[in-house]
């Protein structure tokens, strides 16, 4: 993933995609890349009594948050595989509760709980030749913040020029609500954990190899998240 220096993560987007752009045709959000406890009423191991019940948590987790800077929508869920919505699930590991495990193989990041569970939320993630994996840190953390196209990318694709000074905040930048900058050595690796409002986007291989959640899981995520916490990618 390359930026020119000035991008919050200008690789977090997949580079075939510009606001107001889509595969034959336009979108308003299309430059892609609740309850702490989730789903964990339903059962550490994501059983649910009927699929009636999974859409009516699902309604309420991914409801709309009007309370936002820039009123978020509800995310339309009919768009979202039902394995993909956040849940507490059995997880065990060595890793320290608090840490981030990306599973990019299987489109999901888990918060690890410490008591042999984990917050699982699935997600988007690299596409081919884009994926990476190794041990990085949340150096940094952004709400609403700006999105900065690399050189490369503008000469790739000329229409993203009009963004070479930074695109403001909002429901159409590619960051979207909030962003968790990941660190290696002190050094930013322009990988990013960020907010998607395309609901569609979950379970596919889209960015330059930034990782995106749902907009109301990665609130849920960041709230959850400070500075130095570890985040370790796992290999697809």
């Amino acid at each position: 993933m390359i930026t020119d220096g000035r991008s919050a993560a200008a690789g977090a987007t997949d580079e075939a995609r510009l606001p107001g752009h889509r595969a034959g045709g336009l979108s308003r959000r299309s430059f892609l890349a609740g309850s702490a406890a989730g789903f964990g009423a339903l059962g550490l191991a994501g059983c649910v009594t009927s699929d009636g019940t999974v859409l009516a948590e699902a309604a309420k987790i991914y409801g709309p948050m009007p309370d936002e800077k820039f009123p978020i929508p509800a995310t339309d869920i009919s768009k979202v595989d039902p394995k993909y919505y956040r849940r507490t699930v059995r997880y065990e590991t060595k890793e320290a509760a608090g840490t981030i495990i990306v599973d990019p193989a299987n489109f999901y990041v888990y918060r690890v709980e410490g008591d042999g569970s984990a917050t699982r939320y699935g997600a988007n993630v690299g596409r081919d030749g884009f994926l990476w994996n190794g041990d990085a840190y949340v150096g940094r953390k952004s709400e609403w913040a700006t999105w900065t196209p690399p050189k490369e990318m503008i000469r790739r694709q000329p229409e993203a020029a009009k963004y070479a000074r930074g695109m403001p905040g909002g429901l159409d930048n590619p960051l979207g609500a909030r962003t968790l900058h990941l660190y290696q050595n002190g050094a930013y690796t322009l990988y990013t954990i960020y907010a998607s409002s395309e609901p569609e986007s979950i379970g596919t291989g889209i960015t330059s190899g930034c990782v995106g959640l749902l907009s109301q899981d990665m609130i849920h995520l960041y709230a959850r998240t400070p500075v130095k916490t570890k985040v370790v990618v796992l290999p697809a």
